[in-house]
């Protein structure tokens, strides 16, 4: 079983091969936020598939905050730049949940700690983060955990 981070190598060496750019400067952005992640802090370490996950989806985070803020900014040909190597590192990412899944999460959530009102969300929260956790987006998660609450 290969790793994340060999997996990463052999696409960013089939990449370079075919000449295809985007994909090669994405990967290869990808591979250097994941070195720079293991020579972080005070000695250098391997990182483990669910930590270069946490790499990837930060940089996938990175992609569609600049898309957004490109799209804002009238440059509609750099935001969908952004947008092609989001879905580039989309491919390294565990399959997103779904509306219903997640709402089903948040609901038994909700149902467990009892929690009513918007003061909740921190109860809520803590039991659904580590069920979601790189399945979904935390701003995406708070919204329905946050309606579920308010009922709305």
């Amino acid at each position: 079983m290969t790793s994340l981070k060999e997996r990463l190598r052999d696409d960013l060496t089939a990449a370079i091969k075919a000449r295809d750019e985007l994909r090669s400067s994405t990967l290869r952005l990808t591979l250097t936020a994941v070195n720079r992640a293991e020579v972080a802090g005070t000695t250098k370490r391997e990182l483990s598939d669910a930590e270069v996950v946490q790499v990837v989806q930060g940089e996938a985070k990175k992609r569609r905050d600049a898309a957004s803020a490109f799209q804002d900014a009238g440059r509609a040909e750099s935001a969908e730049r952004e947008r092609a190597e989001g879905e580039v590192l989309a491919e390294y990412l565990p399959k997103q949940l779904g509306d219903e899944e997640l709402a089903a999460i948040v609901a038994a959530a909700v149902a467990e700690s009892g929690a009513s009102g918007p003061q909740g969300m921190g109860a809520v929260m803590k039991l659904v983060r580590p069920q979601v956790e790189g399945r979904a987006d935390g701003g995406r998660v708070a919204a329905v955990v946050k309606a579920a609450l308010t009922g709305r």
